[in-house]
């Protein structure tokens, strides 16, 4: 009896567990993996490990604006399965996916929408976020706050994170572009 009732009581918050795991791994995919990866590579790098002097800000910021740019352009990208099984990608215009297939399959379907708009700019205030506060630019750009442990550069990125997490659950994007990872049955099951 002890153990039915133990094993009740474990089910609900197994269930909490998996659904709290199942977003956090929704919201990872609203970023681009490539570009995500090629930042946490080569900040440390570009930012001598956090101890850079003036000659590497230039860089840094240069580097920061490039994943940015790539970040808000990848939202414009999609992808679809043609009857081969074969995967092609695309960008986004207002009459559909470009380049244009073989015209097996229907490509007005992925027109420009004013969502791919606020996706992108979601996109983009997450990855600077992310960026600007990571610890390594925090030292390299403002070192008194990373001196301090000023409350606010703890404060901001958790914020961010729970704005942009509602916003990006509210507005689902079915979008499926280059550099997202890849999910055969959100691109089978598309629009």
């Amino acid at each position: 009896m002890a153990q039915e009732t133990t094993l009740r009581n474990t089910i609900p918050l197994k269930r909490i567990k998996d659904a709290g795991l199942s977003g956090l791994g929704n919201f990872v995919k609203l970023l681009p993996t490539g570009t995500i990866f090629m930042f946490h590579f080569l900040n440390p790098l570009l930012s001598n490990n956090g101890d850079c002097e003036k000659e590497y800000e230039v860089p840094i910021k240069a580097f920061i604006g490039f994943c940015g740019i790539s970040c808000f352009i990848s939202t414009f990208t999609d992808s679809y399965v043609d009857l081969e099984g074969l995967v092609h990608c695309g960008i986004v215009t207002p009459a559909g996916l470009w380049p244009s297939g073989d015209g097996s399959v229907d490509l007005s379907k992925y027109k420009l929408r004013i969502m791919d708009f606020i996706h992108a700019f979601l996109s983009l205030g997450v990855f600077l976020v992310l960026t600007l506060l990571d610890s390594e630019t925090v030292r390299c750009f403002y070192q008194k706050y990373a001196k301090d442990g000023n409350n606010v550069l703890k404060l901001v990125p958790a914020i961010a994170g729970v704005v942009s997490g509602i916003m990006f659950t509210t507005l689902k994007n079915n979008r499926h572009g280059i550099g997202y990872p890849f999910d055969w049955q959100q691109l089978s099951r598309k629009f």
